[in-house]
């Protein structure tokens, strides 16, 4: 079985997905590392170079020729949310997708400490911007994510936690 895991950026997909892979003895792909390893370049330096319009028909392309088997997928928060692609995820054969839904609080949080990091967010200054940014973002991607097979909310869970409802949810 593949393992889908998606959710909003910050909702902990790679850090869950690595022990999750572990613990079931799946392989593991983070997607944005899969996408920067494919293009030889950071997923900044993609959209930097050639903007966020290459970026999301990239990440369409590799995950419509995604040949994996026993593997946990962590996609980028947006993945679901372009090109087809969660009819795409929801099509492939023995799989899951679940969604990590986490709180707009949470996620402002978790995000404002490393939004230099995220070519979405780097530009927003303030706490309030961000919170601001996320819950339109949320509004707008809710539709995609909540097609999930099943919802896993992550407020005040350990990853342990989250991995073990995961398990329980896929068992």
């Amino acid at each position: 079985m593949n393992i889908f895991l998606i959710g909003y950026m910050g909702s902990g997909k790679s850090s869950i997905g690595k022990i999750l892979a572990k613990t079931l003895n799946y392989n593991f792909i983070d997607f944005d590392e899969y996408i920067e390893e494919k293009e030889n370049k950071s997923i900044s330096q993609i959209f930097k170079d050639k903007g966020e319009i290459y970026f999301r028909k990239a990440e369409h392309t590799y995950l419509k020729h995604l040949n994996v088997s026993n593997t946990v997928i962590s996609l980028g928060g947006g993945t679901p949310c372009y090109g087809n692609n969660m009819n795409i995820i929801l099509s492939f054969k023995n799989s899951k997708c679940i969604y990590l839904k986490t709180s707009i609080t949470n996620l402002t949080h978790r995000l404002f400490l490393e939004k230099n990091k995220r070519p979405l967010i780097a530009h927003i200054n303030t706490k309030d911007e961000l919170n601001e940014f996320i819950g339109k973002h949320l509004f707008e991607r809710s539709i995609y994510y909540n097609q999930s097979n099943s919802t896993i909310i992550t407020d005040d869970k350990s990853i342990q936690e989250l991995v073990e409802a995961i398990i329980i949810d896929l068992y």
